[in-house]
């Protein structure tokens, strides 16, 4: 009898013990990214050791970065749980929470921030000049695709026939074009003065002069995140506004950083940001409309089955929080 209770008891401990590990925070933070200078901030932040520093005191030790082309792949890996933290796309957010993806929008990222680049023999005097051309940008469900034929529509064009819109990430894209594959490109920077320096495209519309103020990249943090240590998520708010003010602030020490992490030429990104209409933010609020809008965009399209609402997409608490 004696030994029974004694298995029973080690079996009760021990049960505890795992039950405790279960729910302690975790040790190891993954954040997602593109190389995009619209998410300088993460690179900031990883470069001067902030992450690091300022969410040890929350037990974590280590920071594990996952580069991705595009916003698709990186919120199929926040789908399946490969994600803590991700900055993305306020568009294929829209998308894997309509899949089930249990997470939210905590800050803004970026607004604007891309281009409508063509081949320079091409020439361009409104949206009809686009019909019978090749046109890459990335995959259904992204920001640039969302808002390039949201716009093409706007303007009485059909995207499914009135010209090929190709999905291909970054790299591609450039390489389609610059090999001539491609008409023109719609991209983020830096992606549109990597082309444009190289002699291989002309912009000749920017995302903001489609839809001003537009949402383009947010950060999003998973709903089990938020719900089992919620200062862990108000901590990782105060870093990304503090890695965007200094960007703000330094922004030849941005370039530089970018330029050191994608070996991108510093030249080509300081005329990255000298040319583009993106602008850094980190306040959510400025980003909800836009980004509720996405949703009926998306729904227009058949990419989801319903329009989300503001609740359904953020979380502003943390960042009213931090700012409060």
């Amino acid at each position: 009898m004696i030994r029974t209770k004694g298995i029973l008891f080690v079996t009760i401990m021990l049960l505890a013990a795992a039950f405790v590990s279960g729910c302690a925070a975790p040790n190891e933070l993954n954040i997602g990214y593109q190389p995009s200078t619209h998410q300088i901030a993460h690179m900031t932040a990883m470069e001067k050791g902030w992450w690091a520093e300022d969410l040890a005191p929350f037990g974590i030790e280590g920071i594990n970065e996952h580069e991705f082309p595009t916003g698709a792949p990186e919120m199929t890996a926040m789908l399946a749980g490969d994600l803590d933290v991700a900055y993305v796309g306020a568009a294929p957010v829209i998308s894997a929470l309509s899949k089930g993806l249990d997470a939210k929008i905590v800050a803004g990222v970026q607004t604007q921030g891309s281009n409508l680049v063509l081949r320079p023999e091409i020439p361009y005097m409104g949206p009809e000049d686009l019909k019978g051309l090749k046109i890459a940008t990335f995959p259904a469900g992204t920001i640039q695709d969302t808002l390039l034929r949201s716009w093409l529509e706007e303007n009485n064009i059909d995207p499914e026939n009135d010209l090929d819109i190709l999905a291909m990430g970054p790299g591609d894209a450039i390489t389609a074009i610059s090999a001539g594959r491609v008409d023109g490109v719609f991209l983020p920077h830096p992606a549109p003065a990597i082309i444009e320096s190289e002699g291989n495209g002309v912009p000749v519309l920017a995302s903001g002069d489609m839809s001003p103020g537009h949402a383009c990249c947010v950060l999003v943090v998973s709903g089990e995140l938020i719900r089992e240590n919620p200062a862990l998520v108000e901590q990782i708010v105060k870093t990304h506004i503090k890695a965007t003010e200094y960007n703000k602030d330094n922004v030849d020490e941005a370039s530089a950083i970018f330029a050191a992490k994608t070996g991108w030429e510093v030249e080509k990104i300081d005329k990255s940001l000298e040319d583009w209409d993106g602008v850094w933010i980190s306040d959510p609020n400025l980003v909800v409309d836009s980004t509720v809008e996405y949703t009926t965009v998306q729904y227009d399209l058949g990419y989801i089955d319903t329009p989300l609402t503001k609740e359904d997409i953020f979380d502003l608490s943390f960042f009213e929080a931090v700012i409060g």
